[in-house]
This record gives structure tokens, sequence and C-alpha cells, in this order.
């Protein structure tokens, strides 16, 4: 554990030391009236030929204006299931919008703004992120539509089962793949409101190969019993409606997945998630990603509106702050979609936009034995059921 998280510290390390050595690039944002042109800050270098040789590079996304009606194309990508990438496409396109409504809503002041972009061999996507909200400090939701070819060793990386997808492949070939997702966090300003994150995903790689992913999971400051009763609750009745067996093993899943390793304890209170699910007609798999996806207002908006303003402390302020350095710490490290991002190329400010505007690190941080903050952290060592 050790050495795969110092190669994924050293992996960010140079991420940020390319950037920094990155040509110009401009972004093109759409939000209301209409578009506008904003130069990204650059530093020009002759080194920028040093960055990995990948085919979907860092500096590969080009900003347009008009959102395509479709980032699926015939022909692109590896041979498959072309119906069925459409069809998540325009599932993953629905629900972002819907979501970012009901958001906005809420939070009653900010507004999404959108950005597109579309890469020359294929794909791209749309990310729409509020910032400065009264009621959220940021807010995103990313789609994106990727093709290309990625090292097995990113596809390990990305997968729970990563070494069966590159079957076959002689050592150090690159696996074509098709990959498309939606992803999202929220960072609400109040402590008393917690963060929460979804994504879901379509991936098929050369041969035929394909899976879906995903899950939605809670980040709390604080134990609510009451709210994480609703919020697991709401995605427990997904699950049983489809298998009944979904959610006692997605949300043992979340439990095991999102653990900070070299802190021996979860980012938060869990949720479900699900990764290399194939074990049935793609049809019923789709039809359980879609409604998991729909119930992400009702599983978390309700909680949301019911502590946006409550009354906090400076410590409790503080507290929040602790936990989003934690969150940071494993999306960093741990994070499956953040690695398969950077070793992909990707986005960098999609990949980078679930971080917190501001977090904490406290030198030997302890908590008083039967606090609140106590009480946390013994829920984030500890797995508890919630309903």
């Amino acid at each position: 554990k050790k050495n795969q998280m110092t190669r994924h510290i050293q992996y960010v390390c140079a991420v940020a030391f390319f950037l920094l050595h990155s040509s110009s690039a401009f972004v093109v944002a759409r939000s209301s009236p209409g578009p506008y042109l904003a130069p990204l800050r650059s530093v020009s270098s002759d080194k920028s030929s040093e960055a990995p040789p990948v085919n979907i590079g860092w500096d590969s996304h080009k900003a347009v204006s008009e959102v395509p009606d479709s980032l699926v194309r015939v022909g692109d990508g590896p041979e498959g299931n072309h119906p069925m990438r459409v069809k998540f496409e325009q599932m993953c396109r629905s629900a972002q919008i819907e979501i970012t409504k009901a958001i906005a809503d809420i939070d009653g002041e900010a507004t999404f703004q959108e950005d597109c972009w579309t890469r020359a061999n294929g794909g791209g996507g749309m990310s729409r992120v509020l910032s400065g909200g009264r009621v959220f400090e940021k807010a995103g939701v990313n789609l994106s539509v990727v093709y290309g070819s990625m090292p097995q060793e990113a596809l390990q990386a990305a997968t729970e089962r990563g070494v069966d997808r590159a079957a076959g492949m002689k050592p150090g070939e690159r696996v074509p793949f098709f990959a498309c997702g939606l992803s999202s966090v929220m960072h609400p300003r109040n402590p008393h409101c917690p963060t929460m994150h979804f994504n879901y995903r379509y991936f098929e790689t050369d041969g035929g190969v394909w899976w879906f992913g995903g899950g939605t999971d809670i980040t709390p400051s604080y134990v609510n019993a009451d709210d994480m009763a609703h919020f697991h609750g709401t995605y427990k009745k997904v699950c049983d409606k489809h298998d009944p067996s979904f959610y006692p093993k997605f949300k043992e899943w979340a439990d095991r997945y999102f653990v900070i390793g070299h802190r021996n304890e979860t980012r938060g209170l869990g949720g479900i998630f699900f990764d290399d699910l194939n074990d049935r007609p793609a049809d019923d798999i789709f039809e359980f990603s879609k409604e998991a996806l729909g119930s992400v207002v009702k599983a978390y908006g309700p909680i949301i509106e019911k502590h946006k303003d409550d009354p906090y402390t400076e410590e409790e302020k503080e507290w929040q702050q602790i936990r989003r350095g934690r969150y940071v710490e494993f999306n960093l490290v741990y994070d499956r979609g953040t690695v398969f991002g950077l070793k992909t190329g990707g986005r960098i400010e999609s990949i980078l936009m679930s971080l917190p505007l501001t977090s904490r690190w406290e030198y030997d941080h302890k908590v008083e034995e039967g606090s609140r903050e106590w009480d946390f952290l013994d829920a984030c060592k500890h797995a508890r059921e919630w309903v």
C-alpha cells in the first residue's frame, strides 16, 4: 500500500509539473446569456515535449461554443455495442440537466457555468460547475465520452478486475477503449450538510468486452442517523427493485472502496459502489444505473434542505475543513476515476473539479474521546448499518 501510494503521489506531482510547462489554452464557457472566450494562464516552455506519450493528451481538448447532438460517433473507438453507447450518453445528458437544475434551485442564488469540448479522435465532454453559492461552496457535474487507447496499468487502476480486461494482449500493448460517464461532487458550506459524490459509467474495450460501474456515496462531517437512514434507504429501495442482493453487496463494496489506506479510515459514510458489472444482460444493468442516477436528488436533496440554515460554530467549520482534507487525500491517491483520467490524458479541470475550494490540515490532530467528532471517526473506522 505504501508503494502504491508513493507511485500515485509521484504521478500527481509529475502532472502538476507538466501543467506548469504547458502551452496556452482557451476555454469557451457557456452560461446565460451567451458564450465567451476566457484565456487560461500559460507558461511557455520548450520542455512540453517531455509529457507522457499518450494518444489522447492533456492538450487534445478543443473548446466549442455549440454542444453537439451527440459525442458518440459510429466508427470511433473499438468495435462494440454502438446503440448502448448512444443510450448511455443520452441518459447521462438528461441526468446532468435535471440534477444541476435541482441543485441550483436548492442553492437559490448561484447558477452552473457550462464548458463543452471535443477531441479530434472522437469524444469530448460537458462540465457544469457552480461556485460561490449561498448553499454550495462548489458543485460540479461532468459528462465525458472518451475514445482512445490506454496502458494496461491504467486499465488495472481503473477497474476491479483490470488484468482480466487486458487478457490476451502482449506486455506493453495499449488497450483500445470507449468510456462514457457522468460524475459529480457537491461541497456545501454548512458543516451540517454532507458532501455527496456520484459516478455512473459504461466501458468497452477491444474484443467486445463491456461492463458498467458506479455508485453514489455521502460524506458528512458528523453522524446523523436519520439522514443516513434516508440516504441509504433510498438506494436500498432502488437496489431491491432490481436485485435484493445488490444493496448489501454494493454497500459493503463502498465501505471497502472508499478507504483512505494510509489513515485506515473511510472518507465518509458510504452508500453504494459497484464495478465490472456484466453478469446479466446489458439492458438490465442500464436500467439499474438509470434508476440509481435518477435517485440522486431524492436521496440527497432533502438532507441539504433540512440542514442548509443550521447554525454552526467556528470549531465545527474547522472540523469540516479537516474532513475535506481527507477527501482530497482519497481523491488524489486512491480514486480510480482520478487515476484513470490522469493516466489517459484527461481534461485536468474536469478531473480536479471534485476537489473542494477550501480544506485544512493540522499537524497530529486529535479528537476528544466521546465527542461528536470522535463518533464520526469511529463510524469511519468501523462500518455501520444504517437501514
